[in-house]
Formats: structure tokens, sequence, C-alpha cells
């Protein structure tokens, strides 16, 4: 049973720094691989930015202005597709905000429609009947009412402020309601 185990033994010793030496040798290959493909890459970034031209043969110029070309189409085409896309985009934002303002239009002629029916009907009622002491707010303009200084009694209205210039004091009529609620 010994013998199994020193051999077991022996066998991963040696396959574990079988290991390390190839994984040693196969990081320092990869190293100079990569290394190599910097050198290349930064060269190419150089060559493109119109640096260092000068050891490259006629061959490797056309292909880099080649490279060149393709790249700018690419970019050009690229440069269109947002450009379309924004601009749909943009007709759908304007297509959509039409039809809110043509939503909000309706919502205000409803509007309109709905505060004229009420007043047209006061307006009936008011010429229809002739013991009505209070006109309606709605028919007349708004005026501005001076308050009444007597404090027992049925509130009165008194003239507009424009009235007052002429230095008279015109009670509108007896009413429970005070002025202030007339005054719409």
């Amino acid at each position: 049973m010994e013998d199994v185990l020193e051999r077991y033994e022996r066998y991963t010793h040696t396959a574990l720094t079988g290991t390390n030496n190839d994984s040693q040798g196969n990081w320092s290959f990869e190293y100079i691989k990569l290394t190599a493909k910097v050198e290349v890459l930064e060269r190419n970034v150089r060559n493109f930015m119109g640096n260092g031209l000068d050891p490259l043969s006629l061959k490797e110029l056309q292909s880099l202005e080649q490279q060149l070309d393709t790249s700018l189409k690419r970019i050009r085409t690229r440069k269109n597709q947002v450009m379309n896309q924004s601009i749909s985009e943009l007709h759908k934002r304007a297509r959509t905000l039409q039809e809110q303002n043509s939503k909000l239009a309706k919502m205000k002629e409803k509007g309109k429609t709905l505060t004229e029916r009420p007043q047209s009907v006061p307006e009936t009622l008011g010429q229809n009947s002739t013991n009505l002491n209070l006109a309606s707010p709605q028919l007349l303009p708004p005026q501005r009412l001076v308050p009444s200084l007597t404090l027992s009694g049925p509130l009165q209205g008194r003239a507009t402020m424009e009235e007052m210039g002429e230095a008279q004091t015109v009670p509108t009529g007896n009413s429970l309601i005070p002025p202030w609620m007339l005054h719409i």
C-alpha cells in the first residue's frame, strides 16, 4: 500500500510542476503576442491620424486609403440612420401633440357650450317672470357694489363705484343675499 501512495505522490508532484512550467511558458508566449498586437494597433492609429506615413509603400498607402474610405462610408450610413430615426420619432411626437391639441380644443368647446347653456336658462326666466325683484347676476354686467353700513334689517346693495362719483347712493333693492355673493 505504501508503494501505491508513493507513486501517487510522485505522479501528482511531477504533474503539478510540469503544468506550472507549461503555463509559465504559455503566459510568456501570450505576452509576446499581445505586445506585438499592441504595437501594430498603435502604428495603425498613427497611420490613420496621418503620422508616420513615410516608411509605408504605395500598396500600404492605398490599403490605408481604402480602409479610411470604407470607415467613412460606414460612419455616414450610421449617421443617416440615426438622423432618419430621430426625424421619424419627431414626426410621431408632432402627430401625438396635434391629437392632444385637437382633444383639448374639443374639451374647450364643450366647456364653452356648457357655460353658455346655464346662462340662457336664467335669461328666459327673467323675461317670463315680471315679479322678480332681483336681477340675475349672470344677466347684468359685473359691477362692484358698495356694501350698506346698516347693521340691522335686510341688506341693501348700493350703487356702483362709478355712480358714487355722482354723489348719489341709490339702493338696488332689498334682498337677504349679502352683496359679496351678488358679485361674481
